[in-house]
């Protein structure tokens, strides 16, 4: 089974405990899942399989945290060759079309480096969902399932 690294990119927090909180379920699974704390290209190239866990900042965009990753991927261009790839993209559908933009943007970088997107993005909406996690619990599930 491949390890799932999990990228996480947060404002105040909610991303990051996600991230925390689905690699202990996917461990307890019996999967394998480590947490990437300040990320460089090198941990998106070495990664078995990547979990993006992020929110969405300003106009759609992508929190300080893991933006000069994002930047970086843009930059170096390193093709993935089919590597599995999942995202998961926290929001709030109030506001409109930048509604979960930062996980968007991600997928779609993943995409143009050739990963292959293993699962449909997860949008979680904070106006429907005060707590993600029971949204992405059972989608992380379906993901171990398919690693």
């Amino acid at each position: 089974m491949a390890t799932i690294s999990i990228f996480y990119g947060s404002v105040y927090g909610a991303a990051e405990r996600l991230a925390e909180t689905l690699s202990a379920h996917i461990n307890e699974l019996g999967g394998s899942a480590k947490l990437v704390d300040n990320p460089q290209v090198e941990d998106i190239i070495a990664a078995e399989q990547i979990l993006v866990v992020t929110s969405t900042t300003g106009q759609g965009d992508l929190p300080d945290n893991i933006l000069p990753l994002y930047l970086s991927l843009q930059e170096q261009f390193p093709l993935l060759g089919a590597k599995p790839c999942a995202v998961i993209a926290l929001g709030d559908s109030s506001y409109g079309e930048t509604f979960c933009g930062g996980g968007r943007q991600f997928e779609e970088l993943l995409i143009e480096l050739q990963g292959k997107i293993i699962q449909p993005r997860l949008d979680i909406d904070a106006m429907v969902d005060f707590e993600p996690e029971p949204v992405a619990l059972p989608w992380v599930e379906r993901l171990v399932a398919q690693s």
